[in-house]
């Protein structure tokens, strides 16, 4: 892809991404989302690319199943412009939260949108390592039960049976698609380090070096509001029930 096609599907992206986001909030709100309406607007956009994003990835390597045996030269313009979409999001969701939300509630986040956006320009500008991108975005697999859980939770719908099921959906999808991915692409950035420039080795290492610990960090918190929290309430009312007994 030209310049000027990147341009324009990175740039239409964020059109889109500020037309839903927009959109949402002309649509019915939860009573327990109107105190944080920006937040419901801004999760339900995510869980849009999310959704978006990752049955586009996985189509990426469906129709070109070569790529995945090259991750660096080989692409289609359908995964090229995957990769800009994602960047437009990214953009739109990055200048969302410097926007409409302080910097100590959002560091993290607009961190590794930073990272993610430098890292993902790179490769569509120099139309390398698109392959290795696209890999980067089967995480969005997870991410649509991430968004989900945060939708279920501002609805304050997070005692019932749906938020259950997804919780464990969310933390098997975790460690297979942000964990074993994350895993996968640092293994094989090491042993393509001869293949893989040094500026962009570097920056991928760090990058990978980043996300992993980011990842980490917040498969603990899941894990623990979701299932460790859950099961300490549970014992609690199986002793009070002994008492009573």
């Amino acid at each position: 892809m030209e310049l000027s096609s990147v341009v324009l599907t990175t740039g239409s992206s964020v059109g889109f991404f500020r037309l839903v986001n927009a959109g949402v909030s002309e649509l019915p709100m939860p009573q327990s989302a109107c105190k944080n309406a920006w937040k419901w607007r801004n999760i339900s956009t995510s869980f849009v690319h999310s959704f978006i994003t990752a049955i586009w990835a996985v189509l990426c390597f469906f129709l070109q199943p070569q790529m995945a045996e090259d991750l660096i030269e080989t692409h289609s313009v359908f995964s090229h412009a995957l990769v800009s979409f994602s960047i437009g999001y990214f953009i739109h969701d990055l200048f969302d939260m410097v926007m409409n939300q302080k910097l100590s509630h959002s560091w993290e986040l607009i961190f590794h949108h930073t990272v993610v956006i430098t890292c993902f320009g790179l490769s569509v500008l120099s139309c390398r390592y698109v392959g290795f991108s696209v890999v980067a975005l089967l995480v969005e697999i997870n991410s649509v039960f991430l968004h989900l859980r945060q939708i279920l939770r501002l609805a304050n719908t997070a005692t019932g049976t749906l938020y259950r099921v997804n919780s464990m959906i969310n933390l098997g999808t975790y460690v297979v698609f942000r964990i074993n991915t994350l895993a996968w692409m640092t293994r094989w950035l090491v042993l393509n380090r001869d293949n893989v420039p040094l500026m962009a080795y570097t920056l991928g290492s760090v990058g990978m070096a980043i996300m992993t610990v980011m990842n980490i960090v917040l498969f603990y918190r899941l894990l623990r509001s979701d299932f460790l929290k859950s099961s300490n309430r549970e014992t609690k009312k199986e002793k009070e029930n002994e008492k009573e007994m």
